[in-house]
């Protein structure tokens, strides 16, 4: 008998696990819902939550950092300054722990490097053209070269040792 409830609690419990973790995944019609109601009303007051991070959607990368589409086989930068891109999503727990380390950067570098975020949750084709497989990602683009890829959270220590990498390649 203690077997049987074993194994049914244990089955439960790894249903429960699993539609959790589907749920976020998916990106449901709740998650969608309350992620377009925080949208609407950060947009609603703007002076509330100045951010000097700037998130960006396939149109503006496009035109402003790189057009994949006219460049799919080489990477050629469109910035005028050094960039960063975080590739991030709501539900990410070390997306939320890396984001105010990288406005901090954004804040502190302000007109020497711009600094992107890109939910992925939103922007899947723009993850799969940077083979995003992990959150969060972070590109660092140099004026010229190469862009450093990171995977995981950053500590500010390790974002301003990338963000000297990238502008020293100027």
């Amino acid at each position: 008998m203690k077997k049987i409830l074993l194994t049914l609690g244990f089955s439960a419990l790894s249903l429960m696990t699993a539609s959790a973790c589907t749920a976020k995944a998916s990106g449901s019609s709740a998650d969608t819902q309350t992620t377009a109601e925080a949208t609407a009303s950060a947009e609603a007051a703007p002076e509330a939550k100045a951010s000097a991070v700037r998130h960006i959607d396939a149109a503006f990368l496009r035109a402003n950092i790189y057009d994949y589409k006219e460049h799919p086989n080489k990477f050629v930068f469109k910035g005028s300054r050094p960039a960063i891109l975080d590739f991030y999503a709501d539900w990410c727990g070390p997306c939320r722990s890396l984001s105010p380390k990288l406005e901090a950067a954004a804040k502190k570098y302000a007109g020497k490097v711009d600094v992107y975020k890109i939910n992925v949750d939103n922007e899947a084709e723009l993850a799969n053209i940077f083979g995003v497989r992990s959150i969060p990602m972070v590109l660092f683009i140099p004026m010229q070269g190469t862009p450093v890829q990171t995977v995981g959270d950053l500590t500010a220590e390790q974002i301003e040792e990338t963000i000297a990498q990238i502008y020293k390649a100027k």
